[in-house]
């Protein structure tokens, strides 16, 4: 009997499967994980989903000053919303991002997250079509592309399920030169916006 219990603990399909699961990428400088803005996203859905299990995954990229590497997190998230698809296909994947994080959805989504000025630099390919049906909501903050007209919520593959929240005056999404208004994403009332869009849609 032992050696049953053992033996599943070498796969990944061996884990519980969550009905949800918010893939979140951080923003720049923050520590490997959600990052604060996702989990207070992931801790404000969570009570709003009527006992469903909520997971949580880090988006696995460095998150550092060289924007070239934001493609990193593309190609991770895919992966991982690929092999969420193959093992756990009733799992509902709710995909989000702060900031660089929001950047490297808007990848996924097929939209230069700084319009046409840089090209394909650091670009990754979009979410393959054949798993868009497992993204049932998206939620960005912080988002670069809203600044040059390219909010996800009405470009790119997730145009209608997805939220695109921009604080007043945050020069990272708008035209505006507060640059204290894109560090306070966590404790704002868009928080509770973003995951009452996504329990809306789970």
């Amino acid at each position: 009997m032992a050696a049953g219990v053992v033996m599943p603990a070498t796969t990944v399909a061996a884990q519980p499967c969550p009905d949800v699961e918010v893939v979140f990428a951080r923003g720049t400088g923050e520590a490997p994980g959600i990052g604060r803005v996702g989990a207070a996203f992931a801790n404000s859905l969570a009570p709003q989903l009527g006992g469903l299990t909520v997971g949580t995954y880090g988006v696995n990229y460095p998150a550092s000053y060289d924007f070239l590497h934001t493609a990193a997190g593309a190609t991770d998230a895919t992966n991982r919303i690929a092999a969420m698809a193959q093992q756990c296909p009733g799992t509902r994947i709710v995909l989000g991002g702060y900031s660089q994080g929001a950047a490297v959805v808007d990848m996924l989504a097929g939209v230069p997250p700084l319009g046409n000025k840089v090209g394909d630099i650091g670009s990754a390919p979009p979410l393959p079509g054949s798993l868009n049906g497992n993204v049932v909501a998206v939620a960005v903050f912080g988002n670069p592309a809203t600044k040059f007209g390219n909010p996800v919520s009405a470009t790119g593959a997730f145009a209608g399920k997805a939220i695109d929240l921009c604080a007043a005056g945050d020069p990272i999404c708008s035209g505006g030169r507060n640059p204290f208004a894109h560090t306070n994403y966590e404790s704002s009332p868009f928080i509770g916006q973003a995951a009452g869009f996504a329990a809306g849609r789970i």
